[in-house]
Formats: C-alpha cells, sequence, structure tokens
C-alpha cells in the first residue's frame, strides 16, 4: 500500500537560447508547475539552459537523479539547433532512432500539409526504448523515458502534452493551499510566523511582502495536504494577526 506522507518531486528543464537571452518569455514554468500541484507532485527545482549539448547532458543527470521525475520543455523541433533529443540520449548512454510510431503520426499529420520531409522526420527522433506522449496540437508527440518527460516548448503544445499525462503518473496528495493578508511588516511578525509553522505539523507558511499605496503589507500562503490541518493553522494565524491589532483579509491583498 502506498505512502499517503510519501512526497513525490520533480525538476523541470526549460531549454532554448531564446529563453536566456530574452527574445521569448517562458511560460511553462507556471503550467508546469500547477499542473504537477494537482498530480501532487512537488516541483523543487527549475534550471534554464542554452541549446548546448554539454549543458543539457550535465542537467539532465543532476535532476534525473534526485527527483522522482524530470520534465524537459523546448528543443525537439525541426531544425539543426533543436539538440534536446540528442542531449538526452546522450546523458542516457543510448542511442537515438525514429520511433516507428511517431513516423506514422508525423505521416498523416502532414499528408495535407507538404508531406514528411527529412526536417519534419527529425520530430520523430527519440532516446532508443523512449515511449510516446500524445499531442493533439500537432503532429509532433511528446516523449517520455523512464522518468523522463521531454516536452514541446511552445506552451499551448506543452499544455496539451500535460493533459494527455493527467493522471498516468504516481503521486501523492494534492498540495493545498490558503491565503490572507493584511498591512504589516514582514519583519515585525517573523516569529509569529514560524512559531505558528512550527506548533501546525504539516503545515508550510509562506510570506510575500509588497509595497502599495504608500504602505507596507504582506500576503501569506498557508499549504497543507490536509484539509483539516490547513483551514486550523489558517484560522490561528488569522486570529494571531488581529490579536496583536492587524486587520486580516481573506484571500490576501
Amino acid at each position: 500500500m502506498a505512502d499517503p506522507t510519501r512526497i513525490w518531486t520533480a525538476a523541470l528543464i526549460v531549454i532554448g537560447d531564446e529563453i536566456l537571452s530574452g527574445r521569448t518569455q517562458d511560460r511553462n514554468i507556471a503550467q508546469v508547475a500547477t499542473w504537477l500541484g494537482v498530480q501532487g507532485i512537488r516541483l523543487r527545482e527549475v534550471r534554464v539552459v542554452a541549446d548546448d549539448e554539454a549543458a543539457i547532458v550535465e542537467a539532465v543527470n543532476i535532476l534525473r537523479a534526485r527527483n522522482d521525475y524530470l520534465f524537459t520543455t523546448g528543443g525537439i523541433g525541426p531544425t539543426h539547433d533543436d539538440i534536446t533529443v540528442d542531449a538526452i540520449a546522450k546523458a542516457l548512454g543510448v542511442g537515438v532512432e525514429v520511433h516507428e510510431g511517431a513516423r506514422a503520426l508525423l505521416t498523416d499529420y502532414y499528408a495535407t500539409r507538404g508531406g514528411l520531409t527529412d526536417a519534419r522526420l527529425r520530430m520523430a527522433r527519440v532516446p532508443a526504448g523512449a515511449d510516446l506522449i500524445e499531442n493533439r496540437m500537432s503532429g509532433a508527440p511528446g516523449i517520455r523515458h523512464g522518468n523522463i518527460f521531454i516536452m514541446a516548448g511552445v506552451p499551448s503544445i506543452t499544455a496539451g502534452m500535460l493533459d494527455s499525462l493527467t493522471g498516468t503518473l504516481e503521486g501523492g496528495l494534492p498540495l493545498l493551499s490558503e491565503t490572507i493578508g493584511c498591512w504589516v511588516g514582514e519583519s515585525e511578525i517573523a516569529d509569529l510566523l514560524a512559531s505558528m509553522e512550527r506548533s501546525h505539523e504539516g503545515c508550510q507558511i509562506g510570506s510575500y511582502p509588497f509595497f502599495r499605496e504608500g504602505r507596507t503589507g504582506a500576503n501569506f500562503v498557508i499549504r497543507a495536504t490536509d484539509p483539516v490541518v490547513l483551514n486550523a493553522c489558517t484560522a490561528d494565524l488569522t486570529a494571531a494577526l488581529e490579536r496583536g491589532g492587524w486587520a486580516v483579509t481573506a484571500g490576501g491583498i
């Protein structure tokens, strides 16, 4: 029987020179993190790396070893600088092969779009032994090899690939959250937040200060997997802040 207290973790590698140069703003981190949370998996770390084989190999081998799952986005298109598949194959110590299932999907997709060219066939290449991740948005599928999930960089296509993976990965209990806010300096209540977290086992309290309307405030996000524990911590923190003279806004400011 699965351990309900087991915390499942994932890492994400965002691959692409265009992200590092600032030409493209990444939107995949947020959607991957949100999706993983619903699956009961915590996104523990993210790396952004260039289209550089050595950098990809290093990141893959470090992050796949210390997390249950590793996701990558970017670099699986038809052009010469799409080197993600080759780099991950090198990290795994396997060859690269054309997946016949991917070839068939691409042949069908491009039948009325000019046919399957050599460039387009590059999108059927996978690390040897890989399976496919369904892509309902365009012809090219994502790739799964063990605990590694290789996905497109285009956010709408990534979203479709995540949708096809929904419910297929083993995870723990989803992480729930509540947010409250008040006009208070973070440093004024640092000790209160620490003691509140210590006294509510299973809860994490994140503090997010801001300066608005000429004054300082903060929103507090309480997270837990157990709704009873979450509600108790939220109620106790709210009461403690109000006893200190700070009016609390449910849902945050």
